[in-house]
Formats: C-alpha cells, sequence, structure tokens
C-alpha cells in the first residue's frame, strides 16, 4: 500500500488522467486512491465477517474531498489493524479449503482473499506507473 500510494502521489504530481472507463473508482484519481483504501480495510472487515468474528473497529476510509489531505493518516491506521486485527488467525483457517463469497461475488478462501489483498494494490501501482512511463 505504501509503494502504492508513492505511485499515485507521482501520477498526481505529473497530472495523470485515467484512462476513460465506465467503472466509478477510476473517475479520477482521488477516486482510485479512495478505492484502494476502502479495499484494504474490506479485506479485514470481509475475514472477520466470514469467519464469524467481532466487527474489527476499523474506521471508514475518508471521503473523496479529504482522501489527499488523509490518505497517509488513514494508511497508517490501516497497516495497524492488519498488524493486529488478523495476527492471531490459526494456520488452519488461512489455509482452509472453505470458500467464501466475496463482497464481488467470487469463491474466496482466506489465503485468497490475503493474496487478492497484496496484489490489489501492486496491481494499481504498476497501472500508474505505466502511465506516468507514456507520458515520457
Amino acid at each position: 500500500m505504501r509503494a502504492f500510494v508513492r505511485s499515485w502521489r507521482a501520477a498526481k504530481q505529473r497530472g495523470v488522467v485515467l484512462p476513460a472507463t465506465e467503472d466509478p473508482d477510476y473517475e479520477s484519481l482521488e477516486h482510485l486512491l479512495r478505492h484502494l483504501l476502502r479495499a484494504a480495510r474490506g479485506y479485514v472487515t470481509w475475514i472477520h465477517e466470514v469467519l464469524g468474528r467481532p466487527d474489527p473497529d476499523i474506521p471508514l476510509a475518508p471521503e473523496l474531498e479529504t482522501v489527499v489531505a488523509e490518505a497517509d493518516a488513514y494508511l497508517e491506521k490501516l497497516l495497524e489493524a492488519w498488524r493486529t486485527r488478523l495476527v492471531d488467525l490459526p494456520g488452519e483457517i488461512v489455509d482452509a479449503p472453505t470458500a467464501y463469497l466475496s463482497r464481488w461475488n467470487a469463491p474466496y478462501t482466506i489465503d485468497a482473499m490475503l493474496e487478492h489483498a497484496v496484489v490489489h494494490p501492486m496491481r494499481h501501482r504498476l497501472q500508474l506507473d505505466e502511465l506516468v512511463r507514456a507520458m515520457g
């Protein structure tokens, strides 16, 4: 996530405009930043939900109007939540073959969702880096 935010800031500084799409998360760089912050929170809350664990009590992502100003502080809260809210997951739960329906209606095991949580910001970081490179 920190690498994504660095790439996001570089893209913002260079004036990158995201390609046109009907996906509301790509409406602007600010929408994309909020999407990633919301998703990072969502992976932890989803794992707690499907395992019947208590709400992990992670604040909601900043609103679009304040996401740029609040991104760094919110990211630190998220990373702390990742370090503390999932630390006690037993290996047999993480490695279990049981799949749960994701919020986008795809089946995921806990292990697969954790991998998705790592790859998702990497994917968007690479997209932004490519857009910056294309600008010359």
